[in-house]
């Protein structure tokens, strides 16, 4: 029951964030530590997230803007070991609900208020905002996504195009957690086990999300990624509220 709870979350997750291009990790680890300890379901949605961003990036390599990933991540460090002052020095009741919050306010703004950004060409300043942001929400709580859909909608990307290069983003993202976990000790012979069930449901899942992607037009592709974040904020707000 524990490998087919494993491939059946790995697929639900992996397709999520295939299709929308981020997304998975909270659904995944929410899930996972319901019958896993907590120090194999999070290194085991961070080696999903490598291998769904690497299988992206070979996919769609010629749709990601690697110019503009490669100053998001770039920005993206500064902001991470602010996340994780949050993390270890505030409240983490408080910074959930607050980021619960955020996501549900502006998330109803861009659904139903009056868009007043115009997109951007290359604007470096987004690009520090936006970055610096995801890496101090990666951070505190691991969603990084929320700030590089603001940047990916400012520049006006293609469904196709925000997939891809999110995926660019969280292949280095991910690989240099796997790289602080590995030397915590974390990556044990039990994730290795795990993973290699998760990895054959999360492939079919990384091309069926593909195809999804593709049918997706970018108004309704965004439609679809604020739905989203609506959702992660309610989540984050009503666990918190009865944590």
């Amino acid at each position: 029951m524990t490998i087919l709870f494993i491939m059946s979350i790995s697929f639900f997750a992996t397709l999520v964030r295939s299709t929308f291009g981020f997304g998975e990790s909270l659904i995944a680890v929410p899930l996972l530590i319901l019958f896993l300890p907590i120090g194999v379901s999070v290194p085991l949605s961070v080696l999903l997230s490598i291998l769904i961003a690497l299988i992206v990036v070979i996919q769609d390599h010629s749709k990601v803007q690697f110019q503009s990933a490669k100053w998001l991540i770039f920005y993206a460090l500064p902001g991470i070991p602010v996340g994780l002052m949050l993390l270890f020095f505030a409240s983490v009741f408080w910074i959930k609900l607050l980021l619960g919050i955020l996501l549900v306010v502006y998330s109803l703004y861009s659904l139903f208020g009056k868009q007043t950004l115009s997109n951007v060409s290359s604007d470096r300043a987004w690009l520090f905002v936006c970055g610096f942001f995801s890496g101090v929400f990666g951070g505190a709580y691991g969603i990084n996504g929320p700030a590089l859909v603001v940047y990916g909608k400012l520049r006006g990307w293609s469904a196709n195009q925000f997939r891809a290069t999110l995926q660019a983003y969280f292949f280095v993202a991910s690989s240099a957690s796997i790289i602080g976990y590995g030397y915590k000790g974390l990556i044990t012979q039990q994730v290795l086990t795990h993973f290699s069930y998760a990895a054959p449901a999360a492939i079919p899942a990384i091309f069926f999300g593909r195809y999804l992607n593709n049918k997706l037009e970018s108004k309704d592709f965004y439609q679809y990624v604020y739905i989203g974040l609506l959702t992660m904020g309610a989540f984050l707000i009503i666990h918190t509220s009865y944590q």
